[in-house]
């Protein structure tokens, strides 16, 4: 053992003797080294923790539902794997509220094995999708590749096959709904034929729903990629108008795309002109050139100028905001100011001996930043406004603006350089004299970042504003004409993660929430629904666990789907207006991969800092876990007050479970300081950055100690990147009684080296003497455990002399430590292969105490 182990190890052996002083010492003392010295970091430990992807993969079932909307949703059908490359095609008729076989996939199989003289079973069939009539009792499918590739129809009535010359049916293009990719999944491959006489385009939706373009098929080629489980492709024309929509598999998922012709549905947006520059009546074009604004008569092409010339420091640009009416139009001017750059060395290029210098605009806490302010322009009179800016001075950032439908105002969001002053402002567009219509103030900062909503409300001139101003983050109608609040939509302790939708015919708005079932966990997601009075809050989705959702195109129903951590998914079908359960669909099956000896993560909770606040966090074991063993605790640390970052979904952790194949037990949590709880939870972050929770981490850990017993806490270990980083090292700066070992990746070490947004937010503006305080850099000589510092050099998230400043204060201060600095490589670099590689073995060899892959 290392002396630093063994001084971990006495702090346990103590506590130890304390708690069975009836136990002679002796045997005492030999029961702790041979926990000391088991069978943990072995080279069978690092086989398993190397295979543990491969091994876990693909072994739950019934977890993905794809389903495929039909005749203005009467009914769905969608496909499941069932066992390890074997599925079922399911089909859910409303009206009766049934879920059934889409076929029978008996006959089917016999049939198509008749005709094609081949070997076909019912549950694996030789085509993943088909294509539905909507009025007949047929569905259509294709087998086989190239010119191999035949084409079929079933009658579901008569349960008759028969064989086309070409592909059938219309598909269910029309029902197709942009949606997000889930997260997660195992590794898979997708291979997209066009049987069509039109080039297509691939694209990937990704986690926002959004289309990223991948490629384009032209007649008869195929695409192949790999991609995820679950993972979403979309295939359209060139006119970008969805055709198909299909869910990756666990098995490659073979398509043939052949309804080209048939328009899809288009992803909803809202309407916009062309040209946001010209009028809305079309006689006016504003162009800025020249740092002025003109104006050029749509017809004679004659410019006329709005404004005078302006300093080349104070420029015009953005969009243009014109007033309905066309006689009024405002214009962003931002006063510049010089930009911080950042230089980092590429010291190995692929393509050249000699290093390159790379320069970048990076602006850090305390800095100047550019000061944008709307301008009013009256076209009638081509002249200027003024606007009185003495509620917008100090402006973060002005953005929102609207113009209400009347044109006698505009209104906008001002947010103030320290994040403890927001503003909705309305400017008399006749006057240009500004009024509060909304205001939230804070004494430690106003999450604009994760908790805004603001939405203008024409027809009855009211705002949706989203505010924790009591508390908790919920949703409130204001007036727009008295600046008052006319009902709290939502309250209640618990909080509004994120609006979803918003009917302003039906004056109804839906919103995630989480934390309002007594005795779930807070963390857990709930779609949910209210009027603007406040009124028939309605929760629509049910069962203890998170949920994701999915709306049905015509917005009748909602494919409901919860999980943990600890339980695979269930999905459900539900009525999207009660939320009242309509059928129940799937229910995961993980008995495979509990026979890989995967251990089912644990959720723990236990109390904070102050003894009353619960603190939710997970534990994860290895697959050969023993209980009568002892295993060091590993924390995984990313404490950024942005979010909350404990998983709650089901998942296989594998990144973390790797880890724990060691011999170790990993553990993350959130304390205190991160979001998604209360307003004073949230609070706790505030010019604390260096806080990271630990008083809450080390109380979670010691409890969760007391009740598992094979958790050491004598000798524990924490590792994060960025943020995580920063907290890894503030770990055994500032508790070096309780953490021994820490991995710290990318960190944002001195919160005045790292990104504006980001730490003015938490931190505060000005930059005061706790941004020093709470440095690593200055508190680096108070090492005492085992550091392993990794950057890349070529971070462009956080300046990497951020780490090396540490570096050149611990060397400074005569303290030992490892560094690795990657060529060539950017933020995350500790996440590398070779990253992960290298601490896993400091890992080993500071809280095991032996080499690593050693062997008897």
């Amino acid at each position: 053992m290392t002396s630093h182990l063994r001084q971990a190890s006495f702090r346990g052996l103590l506590r130890t003797i304390n708690m069975r002083c009836a136990i002679p010492f002796v045997v005492l003392m030999s029961t702790i080294l041979v926990s000391f010295a088991s069978g943990q970091g072995s080279r069978d430990d690092y086989e398993r923790a190397n295979t543990l992807e491969e091994r876990t993969r693909n072994k739950v079932f019934r977890d993905q539902v794809d389903p495929h909307w039909q005749a203005e949703d009467r009914s769905l059908w969608y496909r499941v794997d069932t066992t390890p490359g074997e599925a079922e095609f399911v089909f859910v008729d409303m009206a009766q509220r049934k879920r059934v076989p889409l076929f029978d996939h008996e006959q089917l199989a016999t049939q198509l094995a008749a005709i094609t003289k081949a070997d076909v079973a019912p549950a694996k069939l030789p085509f993943t999708t088909v294509r539905l009539a909507d009025d007949e009792p047929l569905l259509f499918f294709s087998t086989g590749k190239g010119e191999a590739q035949r084409h079929w129809e079933w009658n579901r009535e008569s349960h008759k096959l028969r064989e086309l010359d070409k592909p059938g049916g219309s598909g269910d293009a029309q029902q197709i709904v942009l949606r997000p990719s889930p997260s997660g999944g195992a590794a898979t491959r997708i291979e997209l034929t066009n049987g069509t006489n039109r080039t297509l385009q691939v694209y990937w939706l990704n986690f926002e729903g959004e289309k990223q373009r991948y490629g384009s098929i032209r007649p008869g080629d195929t695409f192949e990629h790999n991609t995820y489980v679950g993972h979403l492709w979309l295939i359209a024309n060139d006119d970008e108008q969805p055709l198909e929509l299909h869910a990756a598999t666990s098995e490659t998922l073979s398509v043939t795309i052949s309804n080209s012709g048939t328009p899809g549905r288009r992803p909803n947006r809202r309407g916009r002109r062309d040209n946001a520059n010209t009028s809305p009546d079309g006689k006016w074009r504003c162009e800025i050139h020249s740092n002025r604004v003109w104006i050029v008569n749509s017809e004679t092409e004659e410019e006329i100028p709005l404004s005078d010339p302006a300093p080349d420091d104070d420029t015009f640009g953005g969009r243009v905001h014109w007033s309905p009416d066309s006689q009024k139009l405002v214009v962003m001017q931002t006063k510049q100011v010089e930009a911080r750059t950042v230089h980092i060395v590429e010291s190995s290029p692929k393509d050249q001996l000699q290093p390159i210098l790379h320069s970048f605009e990076y602006a850090k806490p305390g800095d100047d930043l550019p000061i944008p302010r709307p301008t009013l322009f009256d076209v009638t009179t081509q002249k200027r406004i003024p606007i009185d800016d003495s509620l917008f001075k100090n402006p973060w950032s002005i953005d929102d603006i609207h113009w209400w439908p009347d044109s006698s105002a505009f209104a906008f969001h001002y947010n103030q350089r320290g994040h403890q002053v927001l503003r909705v402002l309305e400017v008399n567009a006749n006057s240009g004299d500004v009024r509060t219509l909304i205001e939230e103030t804070s004494p430690t900062f106003v999450d604009y970042a994760g908790k805004h909503f603001l939405q203008y409300l024409d027809d009855t001139r009211e705002i949706l504003w989203m505010s924790e101003r009591d508390g908790w983050n919920h949703l409130y109608l204001v007036d727009a004409v008295t600046g008052q609040v006319k009902h709290q939509l939502t309250s209640g302790e618990w909080v509004v993660r994120k609006v979803e939708r918003v009917d302003e015919a039906t004056r109804e708005i839906w919103f995630s929430a989480g934390g309002m079932i007594t005795g779930e966990d807070p963390y857990f997601l709930h779609l949910c629904r209210v009027n603007f009075d406040g009124s028939v809050l309605t929760q629509l989705t049910s069962g203890n666990g998170t949920h994701l959702w999915q709306i049905s195109p015509t917005g009748q129903y909602l494919l409901d789907v919860y999980s943990r951590i600890d339980l695979p998914p269930v999905t459900n079908l539900r009525d999207a207006n009660s939320g009242e359960l309509i059928c129940e669909l799937e229910q995961a099956n993980m008995q495979l991969l509990e026979e890989t000896g995967w251990q089912t993560p644990e959720p723990f909770v236990a109390k904070g800092r102050d003894g009353t606040t619960d603190i939710y966090g997970m534990i994860l074991r290895p697959t050969n876990f023993d209980p009568a063993k002892k295993y060091p605790v590993i924390e995984y640390i990313y404490a950024g007050p942005h979010s909350a970052f404990v998983p709650k979904s089901f998942s296989r952790h594998v990144g973390r479970m790797r880890f724990a194949e060691l011999g170790f037990i990993v553990v993350q949590i959130d304390g205190m300081g991160t979001s998604h709880r209360s307003k004073a939870f949230h609070d706790v972050c505030w010019q604390n950055l260096g806080d990271s929770g630990f008083p809450d981490r080390i109380a979670w850990m010691q409890a969760a100690a007391e009740k598992h017993p094979e958790m050491d806490i004598s000798r524990v270990g924490i590792f994060g990147g960025s943020a995580g980083g920063q907290s890894t090292l503030r770990a055994l700066l500032a508790h070096p009684d309780f953490y021994d070992v820490g991995c710290a990746d990318c960190g944002c070490h001195d919160n005045r080296m790292d990104k504006v947004w980001w730490n003015e937010l938490w931190m505060g503006w000005p930059v005061g003497p706790h941004y020093a305080d709470q440095s690593n850099v200055t508190n680096a000589h108070k090492l005492e455990g085992k550091l392993l510092l990794m950057v890349g050099e070529l971070d462009r998230n956080v300046d990497p002399a951020s780490t090396m400043q540490v570096v050149d204060a611990l060397i400074k201060a005569e303290k030992d430590f490892d560094l690795i600095v990657f060529p060539g490589a950017g933020h995350g670099a500790g996440s590398s292969p070779y990253g992960i590689r290298r601490q896993m073995d400091f890992f080993v060899r500071h809280l095991h105490g032996r080499e690593p892959r050693w062997t008897e």
